[in-house]
């Protein structure tokens, strides 16, 4: 793994220029900002992991299943000091551990390898069996998934499941950009309502009305906030 000096704490405020020192993939420029927000809120005041942290066995776990353009992930993980700030501005090259899709192995914090749409909420749902079956209960797992990812079947089976198992550390994000091709009757959150989950639907620009849904209690059930943010993101 690339050593570098560990960056200081930034500011919400710092993120643009952050990710302004990446550059080269610009077509994924709205995957990443319409993530932004709500990992800005999950990094700075939910999760529970940080630089120091990263392998303990009781940290809370973040899955970033929408690893197609990390360059909000990265900024993200950068202001919270798992890695140097210099490191962005290699963002895609051949020498960067900071590829066009996070590999877990080259990015401290990175909980999984992800860009293919589909494989993260099943990771998230293995994630807390195999913390249940640690007997590590206090650890949760979060997930951050595109709407346009329960287009896939891995999801569906995924969120069927999670419900009636009644995976109470399980914790999901989707960032709802009205980029999903088939319409949902009664909207996203209906579909996890409908198998057992804990649903709220939020601006997801508003970081306090995201943090309230991030923090809110859901005893017994899999907690699913859905996170709605310009359709052009």
């Amino acid at each position: 793994m690339t050593k570098t000096t560990v960056a200081p704490k930034r500011d919400y405020y710092d993120m643009n220029r952050l990710m302004g020192l990446m550059t080269g993939d610009e077509k994924h420029g709205p995957a990443a900002t319409s993530t932004l927000d709500a990992l800005w809120v999950l990094y700075d005041r939910v999760l529970r992991v940080t630089p120091g942290t990263v392998d303990a066995p009781d940290r809370d776990r973040f899955l970033l299943s929408k690893g197609h353009g990390p360059m909000a992930y990265y900024a993200v993980l950068a202001a919270h000091g798992f890695f140097g700030e210099e490191l962005l501005a290699g963002f895609g090259a051949y020498d960067s551990p900071l590829g066009h899709h996070p590999d877990r192995t080259l990015v401290p914090g990175a909980e999984i390898g992800s860009g293919s749409l589909g494989h993260g909420l099943p990771l998230a749902v293995g994630s807390v069996l195999g913390l249940r079956a640690q007997g590590l209960t206090g650890p949760r797992v979060w997930v951050l998934i595109g709407d346009a990812e329960l287009d896939e079947g891995s999801n569906h089976e995924a969120l069927a499941y999670a419900g009636p198992a009644g995976l109470e550390q399980l914790h999901t994000v989707v960032i709802d950009n009205a980029s999903a091709s088939y319409a949902r009757p009664d909207g996203i959150a209906a579909r996890f309502e409908a198998a057992g989950w804990s649903v709220d639907t939020v601006d997801g620009r508003d970081h306090e009305a995201l943090y309230a849904a991030f923090t809110a209690p859901h005893p017994g059930r899999p907690r699913a906030v859905v996170a709605r943010v310009d359709p052009k993101e």
